[in-house]
């Protein structure tokens, strides 16, 4: 079992090496690491500064996402608060822990410049979604994703991307993420009320399976209602925790930033730690451009693809920039030593504590219940959408239902085991999953910025033209791919044009 592990552990170490960094000992050689920050630049670029600029309007787009264009289809809202169930989980507590464990205080502030730059991303991803959604089974509703705007949009000789993505995304969200989820809520609640992690991993089992076999219109009820509750109580004990430290904060943000630009570190290795994991955990926590959020954006009945582009952004805004941040506080105005001994979820456990008193340990827990099983029940969905793309039977998505389940118990199981090596190999294989599924999404929405670009700039255009609620009507664009019973009848494309078009959006 050990020669196992170990050799697993060098398949995951190589794995990781590869996307998130350091192939020949150079701490940025690796595909997310060389091209995320990049590729957020510039699509930041290609919107015109959309996550400055737009703020505004993303507010009032919000202001309008609880409305239903039809009766049993599922709102803005809804897809948005099933996007943050996902987003809002184990990384915005354990996460940001294990971050600032690993890389010091200065990996918060390259989550920020993630989540910043990640949110031109994930609106790209998500306009995309919406343009290229599908009518579901269901009346009423819509599936989409990566998956399908890949091929969709970039036509069969890619049909091999959108495989190897939904795979990518089956592994990591229907496995390795529900197996971290579960991990940090059985060590919250054993390290808070002393309850056996396998029987919590048991208890989370049957409760996340009586939701998502509700389908997406039962987990968007439910995150609904969940999410918003558990988002403000935590900044509340948050912004108290601030509150009662005013006279510290210049140098909690004197530390960030210096620690962010390497002034407290020694060589290159130190500073390439600090970057590598404010991005790592900052992807983990918004999950933009991971490609994870267009799979349940794609679900929201809206009257133009650029609304839940909005709303999505929206998401990563009160994931990392907010919620991360609330986190980072509390562990950096609190006096608990930052040495490694102590990290994940139990960090910010003794740092609520020494603010607040014992029953912080309480509230972390209770917190984490909301988080992390939001995020499960919302990762179902993600992994369900590209079952379906894959093989659509319901053979495919009994035998995903018990693996799911399986990867709950594993997570419980590595809290009950209480070793460390399997903490960070758990976190490790989310790690590398997650960074192959967004490579494959980050090279799509490349290729695919044209398209998504002229829907933005059709959007701007009615905006600018006094229309407060622009509709996208696809006849009025050449973009092949697009289901006709979804926009508007769909693409108006000359016969002899149609083959040159197709697989070259954007052109």
């Amino acid at each position: 079992m050990q020669e196992f592990l170990d050799g697993l552990t060098a398949l995951v170490g190589w794995g990781n090496s590869l996307t998130w960094g350091g192939i020949g000992g150079i701490w940025w050689l690796g595909i997310l690491i060389a091209a995320l920050l990049p590729a957020g630049l510039y699509f930041t670029w290609r919107t015109g500064f959309v996550q400055f600029r737009g703020f505004g309007q993303m507010l009032r787009v919000m202001g309008h996402s609880f409305r239903k264009e039809h009766d049993d289809s599922v709102s803005s809202f809804q897809a948005f608060a099933t996007s943050a169930a996902a987003r809002v989980g184990t990384g915005n507590i354990a996460g940001v822990a294990v971050a600032i464990t690993a890389g010091g205080p200065g990996a918060v502030f390259w989550m920020w410049v993630v989540a910043m730059l990640g949110m031109a991303t994930s609106l790209i991803e998500n306009i995309l979604a919406q343009t290229f959604k599908e009518q579901g089974e269901v009346a009423g509703t819509f599936r989409g994703g990566p998956a399908y705007y890949i091929d969709k949009g970039l036509g069969k000789r890619w049909k091999w991307l959108s495989v190897v993505f939904s795979i990518f995304l089956v592994i990591c969200f229907g496995f390795f993420f529900n197996a971290v989820q579960s991990n940090a809520m059985a060590e919250a609640i054993h390290a808070a009320w002393g309850v056996n992690p396998l029987l919590m991993g048991v208890l989370v089992s049957v409760l996340a399976a009586l939701i998502v076999f509700g389908g997406i219109k039962s987990i968007g009820r439910f995150a609904g209602i969940v999410v918003p509750v558990m988002a403000l109580c935590y900044l509340a004990i948050a912004l108290f925790v601030i509150l009662t430290n005013i006279p510290r904060i210049p140098e909690v943000f004197a530390l960030i930033f210096s620690n962010a630009f390497g002034v407290q570190e020694a060589g290159a290795g130190a500073f390439g730690a600090v970057v590598a994991n404010g991005i790592k955990r900052g992807l983990f926590s918004n999950e933009a451009g991971m490609g994870s959020s267009p799979n349940v954006g794609a679900a929201a009945d809206v009257k133009h693809p650029v609304v839940q582009g909005y709303v999505q952004m929206a998401s990563v805004f009160l994931d990392t920039m907010l919620i991360c941040s609330a986190t980072a506080s509390i562990i950096l105005l609190s006096n608990v030593e930052l040495s490694g001994v102590v990290e994940g979820v139990t960090l910010t456990q003794s740092a609520l504590a020494s603010e607040i008193g014992s029953w912080g340990n309480s509230f972390i827990a209770i917190a984490l219940i909301f988080f992390a099983f939001t995020s499960i029940i919302a990762n179902y969905y993600y992994a369900e959408t590209n079952i379906f793309y894959l093989w659509h039977t319901r053979t495919s998505i009994f035998c995903y239902r018990v693996l799911y389940i399986g990867f709950i118990l594993f997570g419980a199981w590595v809290a009950w085991s209480g070793r460390e090596d399997n903490f960070h190999l758990l976190w490790n294989l989310a790690d590398m999953s997650m960074g192959f599924m967004a490579s494959a999404n980050l090279l799509a929405i490349l290729l695919l910025s044209g398209v998504a670009i002229r829907v933005f700039a059709d959007y701007e255009k009615q905006l600018k033209q006094g229309i407060k609620e622009p509709v996208f009507d696809a006849r009025q664009h050449y973009i092949p791919g697009i289901e006709p019973d979804v926009w508007g009848g769909g693409p108006h494309i000359p016969g002899e044009h149609a083959g040159e078009r197709h697989g070259k959006p954007g052109k």
